[in-house]
């Protein structure tokens, strides 16, 4: 019988010193960082594209808001740039061909004109000092002569100005008036983006909080998506734990509905100790301090976490 119940406890020994010690976990829970979509811009939601659990991918559309004032306003806008366009381009390039014609033909009249009364002129002035022409009659000649020469200047000016378009000053005032006509544009173009709202990425609907038909404030949101990759995992650990972890330290996320076994690697080790009263901190109790961690998963293992899932960690990576 002694050799028998020795040869036992051998065996227990020999199977307690081979049996692998399990890995020390942690107990965390799964947390979401939610997108709010919202618009800048108030109206009726007149279409909701998504419903709650809904997939999406990165732009599809979200919603979209009344935006008939908008695109009345930006209508307008358009047309009032293009006759605007219009004007600019017709002070730049002058005069229409026949309208410089006109001008050219009266130039040609008045110089005709004023030869004849300079000639005149002249003729009356001999007959004036050989006192075969009134004074009078001089006079009227002379007048006839300014008046015809003055009428030529006046319309070389007019030619000059009609050949080289509108007054510079002019030109650079319906410059402005585009740049502001477009900058209108420019506005009412982002207001009616805002009013369309798409999805930034991929992510999963997690909720909708209005129906089509209601009124959405300006800044109301009205669909809230998890993208996979603002999935995370909060867990505690003591301090003696805590002061040996780094950022990006790999990890194992164990989920304790199925067992199925994640990495993620740490992003945020907080530097404030949380414990649940009645310990009173001191050196004594500093044992029983826990320090929160925040760790993220794979991309492509953060959909089968879910938020307030409940999970172990362990600080050893798989």
């Amino acid at each position: 019988m002694p050799k028998i119940f020795l040869l036992f406890l051998l065996s227990v020994l020999i199977l307690t010193g081979c049996k692998k010690d399990e890995p020390i976990t942690y107990q965390g829970y799964v947390e979401g960082e939610y997108v709010n979509i919202a618009s800048s811009q108030s109206g009726r939601l007149d279409k909701l594209f998504v419903s709650r659990g809904d997939n999406v991918k990165a732009d599809s559309p979200l919603f979209v808001l009344d935006s008939e004032n908008e695109t009345a306003q930006l209508h307008q806008n358009e047309s009032e740039l293009a006759s605007a366009q219009a004007v600019l381009n017709d002070m730049q390039k002058g005069s229409r061909t026949e309208e410089l014609d006109v001008i050219k033909a009266k130039l040609t009249q008045a110089k005709a004109d004023a030869d004849n009364f300079r000639e005149q002129l002249n003729r009356n002035q001999e007959l004036y000092k050989a006192n075969a022409l009134s004074k009078e009659a001089l006079d009227n000649t002379t007048a006839s002569a300014h008046r015809s020469a003055a009428l030529v200047n006046e319309l070389q000016k007019t030619l000059k100005v009609a050949q080289i378009g509108d007054r510079s000053d002019r030109i650079e005032a319906q410059k402005a008036k585009i740049d502001q006509i477009q900058a209108l544009i420019t506005q009412t173009t982002w207001k009616l983006s805002e009013k369309a709202r798409k999805s930034p990425s991929d992510a999963i609907v997690f909720d909708t909080l209005y129906r089509e038909g209601e009124f959405v404030p300006m800044g109301g949101i009205v669909v809230r998506l998890l993208p996979p990759q603002n999935r995370k995992i909060r867990f505690f650990v003591p301090q003696n734990i805590a002061e040996k972890l780094t950022v990006n330290q790999n990890l194992t996320i164990v989920s304790r509905s199925d067992g199925k076994k994640l990495s993620a690697h740490v992003t945020y080790i907080s530097t404030e100790a949380e414990y649940t009263p009645p310990i009173i901190y001191s050196n004594e109790t500093k044992d029983q301090l826990i320090y929160m961690i925040e760790a993220y998963p794979l991309s492509s293992d953060a959909p089968l976490l879910h938020p307030g899932q409940p999970v172990e960690v362990s600080l050893e990576h798989s």
